[in-house]
């Protein structure tokens, strides 16, 4: 295989920061409300993920903060046990998040593929 027969692929990592550069939104946030959208539950969202609820509703609680809106719904306990599901904010931010992500990733992609050009040198193991 020649170096131009190479399939590489740029990629970029977008998140959302305060002034003091503390993290307010981005792909680790966005997979918990997911989970939390496909499970119902906090809880459950940190089963799936592997991790722990605290980290989960930590993050949770300051992405709240930070931006100043409600995520989450929650009802407490009763018969039929708690929940959780997102707010329609929380579901306007997943939308608007996910919209920016790939726009970044295609644009980026393209001006890889129009401005830099690789010069591979492989040598056969």
């Amino acid at each position: 295989m020649t170096a131009s027969q190479i399939p590489v692929f740029s990629r970029s990592k977008v998140w959302l920061q305060d002034a003091d550069g503390n993290v307010v939104f981005g792909a680790g946030r966005l997979r918990i409300l997911k989970a939390i959208k496909r499970n119902g539950s906090i809880l459950a969202a940190a089963r799936e993920l592997k991790i722990g609820y605290r980290a989960v509703w930590a993050r949770i609680h300051a992405t709240e903060e930070r931006l100043g809106i409600q995520l989450l719904e929650k009802q407490i306990g009763g018969a039929s046990g708690g929940g959780s599901r997102l707010t329609p904010l929380a579901e306007s931010l997943i939308e608007q998040f996910e919209a920016i992500q790939k726009t970044v990733e295609q644009e980026t992609d393209e001006l890889f593929s129009q401005s830099l050009s690789l010069d591979l040198n492989i040598n056969p193991v």
